[in-house]
């Protein structure tokens, strides 16, 4: 099990699957907290007591091993009894945390932060924004008073900064001046001394036409350091304000980073900014929109609208009107196609909201108002397995039907889709959703959801078995992207083309190339609810077909699919004493795109050690999706035919009629 660290913010721990672990008291969190600043060097036991307690107890080094037993039960939970540990170790007069580099998310932020510095401007603009959604708060947030911990904290919050304005930066390189004025304005409101961020700010209110705003802020930037720093700008200060006078050519951006519409945007944009009140309900609806639409630009932009659209939602609800706040939540519908949500908090968040907002509507609003903020809760709570998410999409399908309003039965039909699994078998529902998709859509000129409509209907004849209705959904997807330029599309579709392959009976070899090139499109596409582990299970699809034992090894990050790999893995490792105890823990798969995929796994690990209860729970569940291919549902990876598991299963069982009842 991978273990992840956080400590940009409260310190915390997640587990394979990126749920928290329990990490006790705050004794148990700082001896973490202390050696994750250690970076995997040896921390003396005595010097843990000395940054533990101002007047160490009598007992304090018995429990600062304490402390370490707890955490390093927690973890490593599946650890066998005395054996070494991992994770936490034990060596020479103290304990080292011996955490891969990736583990701990301010070694990440800090390595990313510097590979941006070399990068070219879109890249490095993706990357900082990625990296700065990492921050759940100030660095060790309940260690702020601790000695150990200052040096470390000042060190991360400079970097922060840092990271804050180069991103500035980036956008001000790609023309996209408008878009760094906001949060450089709120930046150097709150970090008054940091010159290069006024320097940035004055350049993007110059670059969108605003020069008296950005002689102004200059002006501001000397007040307060004269004020509160007793310094005068620096020459860089100095020199910007007499180039921005005298018009110098230099201050434009570079020859091809801003064409005629990147002028008309910025033109527009600082036109918005003047007469557009800031904090204005407008203004917030504005927004919304905006993340709408960035949201399908790509990984960069996804993260941004994911992470923008909460404080939108959270604005709205201050305001007090529930009518701006449905109207708020509702316009942010974007097409969903991948049944495990990217952030389960934002999304948990956003249903609440809907549901809030829902119950205090007054009795005259408009039925769209509401069948969207149905919709919203239908999409959001996929994979939750709560009766609300069917019923929700139900109800807003309903009513869209009724307004005849082609927009809004298309949002709702996506909550539909998202909803149609509650139960193996139902690729020919969902596909049936897909076709309504893209008939409305191009009726009536809904490109957006004519492309969710082909990737919808791409999964389902996957499953189907029709892979030449899937080349053609396939084609139309990416065409429609390439016109529509919607660069997330070609993730979905160069996994078909990976799973395409595989269907079509090549070599293990020539499968895994094939997906661990589809896997590459993930890098940056701010889609983690489908990145995680999806690789190592596609990889474990391609070794079961052509009959060779699962991948093993401690760095395979199977995410959230570790507990139906593991108990294959265990048989790779000829621990087969060990997959009857797995079995037994292994819970019902998530009703989703893999549910079936999923149910054959533990089936293949149940056959192998004759486990007949798993047999006979894998037996029922799959039995709908007889005439399915498993896993191929989901557009990625397949497992083979059900119905070919099925026979395995019954026949195990003594029972051949069994996969018919």
């Amino acid at each position: 099990m991978e273990v992840g660290f956080g400590v940009l913010g409260p310190v915390a721990a997640w587990d394979g699957a990126g749920d928290p672990i329990a990490l006790k008291g705050p004794r148990h969190r700082a001896v973490l907290a202390r050696l994750i600043v250690a970076r995997r060097r040896v921390v003396p036991v005595a010097r843990l007591v000395e940054d533990l307690w101002e007047e160490p107890p009598a007992d304090a080094v018995g429990a600062v091993r304490t402390f370490v037993a707890a955490l390093r039960r927690a973890l490593e939970p599946r650890r066998p009894p005395r054996t070494p540990a991992r994770l936490l170790v034990t060596e020479g007069p103290g304990y080292a945390l011996r955490a891969e580099p990736d583990a701990v998310d301010a070694w990440r932020f800090e390595r990313t932060v510097t590979q941006a510095a070399s990068q070219p401007p879109q890249r490095a603009l993706a990357v900082l924004e990625e990296a700065l959604g990492w921050w759940r708060g100030p660095a060790y947030a309940e260690f702020a008073e601790e000695t150990w911990a200052r040096t470390e904290r000042s060190r991360l919050s400079e970097l922060r900064l840092h990271a804050a304005e180069r991103r500035a930066e980036a956008l001000l390189a790609l023309g996209r001046a408008a878009e760094a004025v906001p949060d450089l304005d709120a930046h150097v409101a709150e970090h008054p001394w940091r010159e290069d961020a006024w320097r940035l700010l004055a350049l993007a209110l110059y670059r969108t036409g605003r020069q008296s705003d950005a002689l102004t802020v200059l002006r501001r930037a000397r007040t307060l350091l004269a004020d509160q720093l007793g310094l005068d700008p620096g020459p860089g200060l100095r020199r910007l304000e007499s180039d921005i006078l005298g018009h110098a050519s230099h201050l434009e951006p570079a020859s091809g980073s801003e064409g005629p519409a990147g002028r008309v945007w910025a033109q527009a944009a600082a036109a918005y900014d003047r007469t557009v009140a800031s904090g204005t309900r407008a203004r917030l609806e504005s927004t919304v929109s905006l993340l709408r639409h960035l949201a399908v630009t790509g990984g960069g932009g996804l993260e941004a609208a994911r992470r923008h659209r909460v404080a939108a939602i959270t604005a709205a609800e201050d305001l007090g009107d529930p009518e701006l706040t449905a109207r708020v939540i509702g316009a942010y519908d974007v097409p969903a196609v991948w049944t495990r949500v990217d952030d389960p908090q934002q999304a948990a968040d956003a249903v609440a909201a809907a549901e809030r907002t829902l119950a205090a509507l007054p009795e005259g609003a408009h039925p769209a108002v509401r069948a969207r903020l149905l919709a919203t809760i239908a999409v959001e709570s996929r994979g939750t397995h709560s009766p609300r998410g069917p019923e929700a999409a139900r109800e807003a399908e309903r009513i869209a039907r009724r307004l005849d309003d082609p927009t809004l039965l298309a949002f709702a039909l996506n909550g539909a889709f998202m909803q149609a699994f509650e139960h193996a078998g139902l690729a020919a529902r969902r596909d049936a959703i897909g076709a309504e998709l893209v008939a409305l859509s191009a009726r009536n000129g809904l490109p957006t959801w004519e492309v969710l409509g082909h990737l919808v209907r791409l999964q389902a004849r996957c499953a189907l078995a029709d892979f030449s209705g899937a080349d053609h959904h396939a084609a139309e997807a990416e065409r429609l992207a390439e016109r529509n330029e919607s660069p997330l599309v070609g993730v979905f579709t160069g996994w078909y083309h990976a799973l395409r392959l595989a269907a079509g009976g090549a070599s293990a070899a020539a499968e895994e190339t094939a997906y661990r090139s589809a896997a590459q499109r993930l890098e940056g596409a701010g889609m983690p609810g489908l990145g995680r582990g999806l690789l190592p299970l596609a990889l474990l699809s391609v070794r079961l077909r052509h009959g060779q034992p699962a991948q093993t090894g401690a760095d395979t990050d199977w995410g959230p699919y570790e507990p139906w790999a593991r108990p294959l893995v265990l048989l790779a490792e000829g621990r087969g004493d060990a997959v009857a105890g797995a079995l037994r823990r292994l819970p019902d798969p998530p009703r989703d795109l893999l549910f079936e995929a999923l149910w054959c796994l533990a089936a293949r690990a149940a056959l192998a050690v004759g486990d007949r209860e798993t047999m006979e729970r894998a037996l029922a569940a799959l039995r709908p999706a007889a005439h399915e291919l498993a896993g191929a549902g989901s557009g990625l990876l397949t497992l083979g035919p059900v119905a070919g598991h099925l026979d395995d299963l019954a026949t195990a069982l003594g029972r051949p009629d069994a996969r018919e009842e």
